[in-house]
């Protein structure tokens, strides 16, 4: 027969840090979602076309690649090609040849891009500002980037 109960060490599923960030995790996805529905942009989208548009306004004499935008994101590669894809035949996004690198192409987000950008980020950051108004966000939002500044992975390998 087999044993019962998980093994777990939390003497209830509540208690599991994990387990709390996976549910609070899909609740503030369903937020932004829902902010950015009237966009017409998924999550991913908008975080590639606001990084994008972030780092035109910040540092405009920077050539921007699709390697540099995914790092920036913290986004898969593969994935981010994809989505600045479907961003360019949107018109939101321009991938034009590098200078020196014929394999790379140099990203801009448009000016309608930007434009939408920026009119997503209203709606993302007043999301934002509903989702976590329970808690002390700058208190959590540094709890935050302790984690996501980790350079280790949970098996100890670095990233």
């Amino acid at each position: 027969m087999p044993e019962a109960g998980l093994g777990s060490r939390f003497p209830a599923a509540s208690q599991s840090p994990g387990l709390l960030l996976w549910r609070v995790t899909n609740r503030w996805q369903a937020a932004m979602r829902a902010a950015l529905a009237p966009h017409e942009l998924t999550h991913v989208q908008y975080v590639l076309l606001a990084s994008l548009t972030w780092l035109g306004d910040r540092e405009p004499e920077r050539l921007v690649t699709q390697v540099d935008l995914a790092g920036f994101a913290a986004t898969d590669p593969m994935m981010t090609s994809q989505v600045l894809r479907a961003l360019e035949r949107a018109g939101l996004v321009e991938r034009l040849p590098h200078p020196t690198d014929g394999r790379a192409r140099i990203l801009r987000a448009t000016p309608e891009g930007a434009a939408a950008a920026r009119r997503a980020t209203a709606d993302v950051e007043a999301a934002d500002a509903a989702f976590f108004a329970p808690v002390d966000a700058d208190g959590f939002g540094a709890d935050l980037a302790r984690l996501a500044a980790s350079d280790d992975r949970p098996d100890g390998t670095a990233l």
